[in-house]
This record gives structure tokens, C-alpha cells and sequence, in this order.
């Protein structure tokens, strides 16, 4: 089996280190193409404007300076020789539970797999909440290759890909593994921050509130608040069905000619 590594946190990044360790338990054909710098919050962030120049570090190992989608897709369509039987991506060094998947660099990786035809899976180390702690990487190491093993023997569909979250513990301490469906917070995390330069010029730092939230049985942030480890089935249709019905009764047919005004706009 041939598998294909990326992630956000960067070519250096010690998550990645540890992503390799899991897929040479499990094929002794890994390559890597990571980005040059951290990607975090990138999310699906293609490089279009910009040249991205490839460093080869080895046989089967490049630094590439774009996004986590560029690499997969400069990966496969370059690189190597024949495509990846498998994509992995991480380990992130925090969670990409709830909203945060639509902005990870992490879950773009697979994301970019999974568009080319490639079954792949999102690996991500939980953080307690506090993205100035030094991450403990014990679960992802004890329990990743079992996991994702576990995963390529039953396999999924082909418009799908794994997002895999390890609790924010000691390996003794992981009390299972839950297949869970994604969260929503219930408050909003992420803010901006005004700041002043020596200048006297603003200038903006985002950052994220720490909010207790409402934890919801069966979801990703209720399985890693209790130590579980969390195996989420994602696909990028963001079709809201029940809505698509709904106005379907009323807009389907010949376009209408007059445009009513947005509800709460001055008249």
C-alpha cells in the first residue's frame, strides 16, 4: 500500500513526525509533501496566483511553499510515480472538531485526496483548550495505526473522508473509540483583537474564547470531552436538503420578474 502524507503545521512539525510513525506500521511505501510553513486555517486555500516551488529532502519526502491542497494535488500529479493508495493528514497539533473543520488546513488535505479518487483520513491531537500547552501526542501514537488499520479494512464511500480527533490524554487514559457525527458550538470562539504598533497603526491578532459549551451525545466535542476518540465521516456536499425542498415549492418554475425587497432594508 502506497500512502501519501500532508498536513498544515508545516514540514518540521512534530505531528507530522508522528503521522509518519503511523503509516510505516502500516506500509513501507510513505511519502511526504508538506508545506514549507504552517498552513493553519487555511482550509481548502489553492495557489493560484502564486508560483509553488518544491524542495526535495529525500527520496520520498518534499517541502512544498504552498497550501495542504497544493501539496496533495502537486503530490499526485507530479511527484510520485503512480498515485497514493491512501492520503493521511496531520497530526494536527489541536482539534479540528465542530466548525473547525471547514476552515483546517488538516481536513483540506484529505479533502484534496478524496477529490483525486484517493480514500483519505484527518488526523488531529486535541489540545485542552488552551493553544499555548504543549500537546500530549501519547493517543495519537498508541492508537493511531490500530484506528486507521481499523478503518481501511471496512472502508468508506468514495465521496467521504475520516476526521479523526484523539483526546487531550495519556494512552492509558483514552476510554474508547466513538464514531460520532460533527458538532456545532453553541457560541461563537473566534474574535478579533485591536492592537496598536509602535506606530500608532492598528492592526489585528484573531483569537478565540475559551466558552464552556453544551455537549451534545454523539458528537465530536462530547466524545473528546470525555476522553474518547472521535471518528467523524465528513463529505463536502453543503446542501441543506431540507431548505432545497422547501424553496423548491416556491421558486421552481419560471424565474419571477419583480425583485422584492430583503426583509429589514430601508425603503
Amino acid at each position: 500500500m502506497r500512502i501519501l502524507l500532508t498536513n498544515d503545521d508545516g514540514i518540521d512539525a512534530f505531528g507530522l513526525k508522528v503521522l509518519y510513525d503511523i503509516a510505516s506500521a502500516l506500509s513501507d511505501d510513505v511519502w511526504v509533501c508538506a508545506p514549507v510553513l504552517e498552513q493553519s486555517g487555511k482550509g481548502r486555500g489553492v495557489s493560484l496566483h502564486d508560483p509553488v516551488r518544491v524542495r526535495r529532502l529525500g527520496e520520498r519526502r518534499f517541502a512544498a511553499g504552498g497550501t495542504p491542497t497544493d501539496c496533495v494535488q502537486i503530490a499526485v500529479s507530479d511527484l510520485m510515480d503512480s498515485p497514493p493508495d491512501l492520503v493521511l493528514s496531520g497530526v494536527n497539533r489541536g482539534f479540528n472538531l465542530a466548525q473547525d473543520v471547514t476552515l483546517s488546513g488538516t481536513v483540506a488535505g484529505a479533502l484534496q485526496g478524496m477529490s483525486l479518487g484517493i480514500p483519505s483520513i484527518a488526523l488531529s491531537q486535541c489540545l485542552d483548550f488552551d493553544l499555548d500547552i504543549e500537546a500530549q501526542w501519547q493517543a495519537a501514537q498508541v492508537y493511531g495505526a490500530p484506528v486507521v488499520s481499523n478503518l481501511i479494512g471496512q472502508g468508506w464511500p468514495a465521496d467521504v473522508i475520516m476526521n479523526i480527533n484523539f483526546p487531550d490524554c495519556a494512552a492509558d487514559d483514552v476510554t474508547g473509540v466513538e464514531v460520532t457525527r460533527q458538532g456545532i458550538r453553541n457560541l461563537h470562539e473566534m474574535h478579533a483583537v485591536r492592537r496598536t504598533d509602535p506606530r500608532g497603526r492598528d492592526y489585528y491578532w484573531i483569537d478565540f474564547h475559551n466558552y464552556e459549551q453544551s455537549l451534545i451525545d454523539g458528537t465530536d466535542l462530547k466524545a473528546i470531552a470525555e476522553k474518547r476518540i472521535s471518528v467523524t465521516p465528513l463529505h463536502l456536499d453543503l446542501t441543506h436538503n431540507e431548505t432545497l425542498h422547501r424553496l423548491k415549492k416556491t421558486l421552481g418554475g419560471v424565474a419571477p420578474k419583480k425583485v422584492e425587497p430583503i426583509m429589514g432594508s430601508a425603503q
